[in-house]
């Protein structure tokens, strides 16, 4: 399980140092992928796989399924851990969500969230007003 928030910087070359806490847990080999609302995902390769068969079973009939598949496929990027707990993020996926110095790396149950500073910090801003109304309207479904 992942969770909390980490600080870390990319470099130049897009090397993004993963928390210490969490390299075990992602071995060495990850996937990072376009996420929602302007980070990337990281997953664990056995937990890429389970969204790879969700993916793999949507209806090529529907249009949007056609698109969200595109979308979520043609970003994965496979990509290698190094003896420093870093991995190399590739430059259409760094562009994509804007990483420039200053990055936070978010753990979310079962994936990480990389997020530009500037960017995590206007969402935080923005959805803590909801945070309350959100949590009522979750605590229906959850039960």
């Amino acid at each position: 399980m992942f969770m909390g928030e980490y600080a870390h910087n990319i470099d130049r070359k897009g090397r993004l140092i993963m928390p210490a806490k969490f390299r075990e847990e992602l071995g060495e080999h990850v996937v990072v992928n376009r996420g929602l609302d302007g980070c990337l995902y990281v997953y664990t390769v056995e937990q890429w796989q389970q969204v790879y068969q969700k993916l793999s079973t949507l209806p090529s009939t529907n249009k949007d399924a056609r698109m969200y598949q595109r979308m979520m496929l043609s970003k994965a990027a496979e990509c290698e851990m190094d003896s420093q707990g870093r991995i190399l993020i590739p430059s259409s996926l760094i562009a994509l969500a804007s990483l420039e110095k200053e990055c936070l790396i978010i753990g979310v149950a079962n994936h990480l969230e990389i997020w530009s500073k500037q960017r995590w910090e206007a969402l935080e801003e923005e959805q803590s007003a909801s945070f309350e109304e959100a949590a009522e309207h979750l605590s229906e479904i959850m039960g």
